[in-house]
């Protein structure tokens, strides 16, 4: 059985990405800190823009 990939492992299938506003990042390092994280990560932020659409 074959592993599956990790997201960052992924290529991007957008190829072009939009920036989050500041509330989205707001949005991200409250994630981040709920979690006890210092910083939002890779999984925050993506959690985040998905919500955007």
């Amino acid at each position: 059985m074959a592993k599956k990939k990790q997201v960052w492992d992924k290529k991007n299938p957008k190829k072009k990405s939009e920036k989050l506003d500041p509330s989205e990042k707001a949005e991200a390092k409250a994630r981040a800190k709920k979690a006890g994280r210092p910083y939002p990560n890779l999984v925050d932020n993506m959690a985040v823009a998905k919500k955007k659409k």
